[in-house]
């Protein structure tokens, strides 16, 4: 139990603004085991997320506002940290002439034209996907989509070689194959206590198509992952998930 907590607050610390406590979070390994957790913590940013949304619609504040809103203080509390990741890779990849020019391009803070459409066209389907979903599955809808997007990370991190030997997912460290199941059947589970059978399976199913992409993506692109190409493939996973409910729920 005491490793579920202190995974709990690394992945809690590492995902979010909040502040928390973990004094061995700099150890590989336990980042590495931290990430069983990273779909629990999603879970909670889209349950943050989806109250706030229907707070805002309770007191009269319109849909599409209340989503912009309600988005935008969830890049608040996770710091931008996927949305970053984004921006990068769309810049990289589409700036790059070839493997290490990309990799350069990514590692600068600067925001290019590239990133900064990736970025817009993201948010916009966001928005717009949010604003459709009813009042009464808008919560339900973003504790899947953030739940199944960080949990199919880990897959994405033992499955891909490290693009470069330092960096954010060098350091970090790989988990196993068990914690990699542990994370993707908490997602399931979250899904299906969330939505309807087919609804949280679909919604499965897209989560890890977005995720492939990404990663088929980064390996011709740049020979395997960075923690740019994790962010990006939540994002990817995360908006996909949203606009397939929007699109059966709304």
């Amino acid at each position: 139990m005491n490793q579920w907590l202190e995974d709990l607050r690394i992945a809690t610390g590492f995902l979010t603004r909040l502040p928390m406590p973990h004094p061995d979070g700099a150890r590989p390994q336990n980042f590495a085991r931290a990430q069983r957790v990273f779909s629990l913590v999603g879970a909670f940013i889209g349950a943050a997320i989806g109250l706030a949304c229907l707070l805002l619609r309770a007191i009269g504040v319109p849909d599409l506002a209340a989503a912009a809103l309600a988005l935008g203080g969830g890049a608040l509390l996770t710091g931008a940290l996927h949305e970053d990741g984004l921006a990068d890779v769309a810049d990289g990849f589409g700036g790059g002439r070839d493997a290490a020019a990309k990799l350069e391009i990514m590692r600068d803070s600067r925001l290019g034209t590239y990133g900064a459409l990736a970025l817009l066209v993201s948010f916009a389907a966001k928005l717009t996907a949010v604003a459709a979903i009813p009042d009464g599955a808008v919560v339900q809808s973003l504790i899947v989509a953030h739940a199944l997007s960080r949990g199919v990370l880990p897959w994405l991190s033992i499955s891909l070689p490290y693009a470069r030997k330092d960096g954010l997912a060098a350091n970090a460290g790989r988990p196993d194959g068990v914690m990699a199941v542990v994370a993707a059947g908490i997602a399931l589970a979250i899904a299906l206590l969330s939505l309807r059978f087919s609804d949280a399976l679909l919604a499965a199913i897209v989560a890890g198509a977005g995720a492939c992409l990404i990663a088929l993506l980064a390996m011709r692109q740049i020979g395997g992952q960075t923690g740019d190409v994790l962010g990006a493939a939540e994002q990817v996973a995360e908006t996909a998930i949203l606009v397939l409910l929007a699109a059966r729920l709304g």
